[in-house]
């Protein structure tokens, strides 16, 4: 597998491209659950499978190479890139799993999306695993599973290159006090531990989607509620977690301060912090955070990158 400092992209893979689409890349047809109960029985769908399938479900979207990094963290040895894309594909065949691709203006994507089929949730609840799983769930727009992709890929990074890193939620749920809304970190959160104090870094990942300011506002206005209401406890936290936006870019980062300071969305509570997609596959993650200050001087807003010490290895 390629190591994340070897990738040498200048756009990231989950941004959003105009005109994109996802097309579908599984399997047609019928397979009944005695088919795949025989696959059991014989070994060709064995614990790794069910394994992957737990991580598929956990993650709702999620690409092969976020498996493979998925895996080799839980201790499970892939043996390489090419072993686990056959399993993949048995599960695939099966209807276990589904795949997407993205295709757009530009060509096809360069990887696979992979999702659950009925019969993977079937699977899981066999086992007595919670499956939140619905057929709608396959059908949700490209820049939500990028989101999900992105928020993936920043979670990863985190528990492979912080050695203070403790533990990680998907999809955190947070609670607007004032408004009564419940919304969910579209990046997931991870807790880290350094000393036995313990902080959370919440991710809100953004892409440049139709009308994103907009809905950039409608969160921060959400998040603002949550944050200047807190109180030990709320949402389960016992201290204020921290809010980290995920941006396409650094030009998307400047765009998003931008907006929040145009619609006086600042968060006193919290300093606010930026990263975007391609930091994430520095060799460390101290220096890849991202900070807006005010220049008294000039009264204009300069970026500065954020040392911490606590993203050390």
């Amino acid at each position: 597998m390629v190591e994340d400092n070897q990738i040498k992209a200048q756009v990231s893979p989950f941004a959003v491209r105009e005109g994109e689409i996802k097309t579908f890349d599984g399997k047609d047809g019928y397979v009944s659950m005695n088919q795949i109960i025989h696959k059991i029985n014989i070994g060709h769908i064995s614990d790794i499978h069910f394994t992957i399938l737990e991580l598929v479900n956990e993650f709702e979207f999620i690409t092969s190479r976020q498996i493979y990094q998925m895996l080799e963290w839980k201790g499970i040895n892939p043996k390489s890139q090419d072993k686990l894309n056959n399993k993949l594909e048995q599960l695939v065949k099966s209807k276990i799993l589904t795949r997407y691709y993205f295709t757009s203006e530009e060509g096809k994507g360069i990887y696979r999306i992979y999702c659950l089929e009925k019969m993977g949730k079937y699977l899981l609840t066999s086992k007595e695993i919670e499956c939140k799983w619905q057929q709608t769930d396959n059908v949700k727009p490209v820049p939500m599973i990028k989101k999900r992709l992105a928020g993936n890929q920043t979670i990863i990074a985190y528990l492979r290159k912080v050695k203070a890193f403790d533990s990680y939620v998907v999809k955190p749920v947070l609670n607007a006090k004032i408004s009564g809304k419940v919304f969910k970190a579209t990046g997931g959160s991870v807790k880290l531990t350094k000393n036995n104090k313990s902080i959370v870094f919440l991710f809100e990942v953004l892409r440049r989607e139709p009308e994103w300011q907009k809905k950039l506002v409608d969160k921060m206005q959400m998040y603002k509620e949550f944050y200047e209401n807190f109180v030990q406890g709320d949402s389960g936290y016992s201290s204020m977690p921290q809010l980290i936006l995920v941006c396409e870019d650094d030009k998307h980062t400047a765009e998003a301060f931008k907006e929040i300071v145009k619609n006086n969305l600042e968060i006193p509570q919290i300093r606010l912090y930026f990263t975007t997609d391609l930091r994430q596959n520095n060799e460390t993650l101290e220096n890849t955070l991202i900070e807006f200050k005010l220049d008294e001087t000039t009264k204009k807003y300069k970026m500065f990158n954020v040392e911490a010490k606590i993203l050390g290895v």
